[in-house]
């Protein structure tokens, strides 16, 4: 794997606070960054992008992050994606996770939070884990939950709010938080995001 120097982060957000101080997080733990103030200006470089981690705020104007996800998709850059988001984007975040982010990260957010998130991307593009390493790891974790917590994670992965999910299994919210903790707990998990990995690397075919 290449060295903590040699680690590229395009760093894509609208605004210019955000590519400051993200920038500097990321130049202060030894990585390059390029950064973008657009999905659009991302794109035009697409076919120049030199190999790295694609770190992609979700709500910009033009074009969203799950957009940028899909142009980039389609023009067969494989780079990984980790998603940027704003307290209340996780619906959004998680379709993200579905169409392929390996992690979303809610801002404002800690150095340490961000650094884990890039090592999860960094892993993948060493191609170290292979998808079925994942899916077998993610099938055995799995196996610990109970049926109810398994029903709980699944409504998760939809995207759906505790509230949705109380309705939908016919429980109360504060049991949906409970199961939620519990689940995570079972995981070895500390946020919605791993546990959403592992359910995602799960469904994989």
């Amino acid at each position: 794997m290449s060295s903590p120097d040699q680690r590229l982060v395009h760093l894509v957000d609208d605004d210019s606070a955000v590519r400051r101080s993200v920038g500097f997080m990321l130049k202060t733990s030894g990585h390059q960054v390029e950064a973008y103030e657009s999905g659009l200006e991302l794109l035009k470089n697409a076919s120049k992008l030199a190999d790295g981690c694609i770190l992609l705020d979700i709500r910009m104007p033009g074009m969203d992050g799950l957009e940028v996800q899909q142009a980039l998709q389609e023009k067969g850059i494989a780079l990984p994606v980790i998603i940027m988001t704003g307290h209340g984007d996780v619906a959004l975040a998680v379709k993200a996770m579905k169409a392929g982010a390996v992690d979303f990260i809610e801002k404002p957010f800690e150095k340490e939070t961000l650094i884990e998130s890039l090592e999860e991307g960094f892993r993948r593009l060493s191609r170290k884990e292979a998808t079925a390493d994942r899916k077998k790891d993610a099938d055995l974790r799995l196996q610990a939950l109970t049926p109810r917590e398994r029903e709980v994670l699944d409504g998760l992965s939809r995207g759906l709010p505790n509230k949705t999910i109380a309705y939908d299994l016919g429980i109360s919210a504060r049991t949906v938080e409970i199961h939620r903790a519990n689940l995570m707990s079972k995981l070895g998990v500390r946020s919605l995001s791993e546990a959403l990995r592992i359910a995602f690397a799960a469904q994989a075919q």
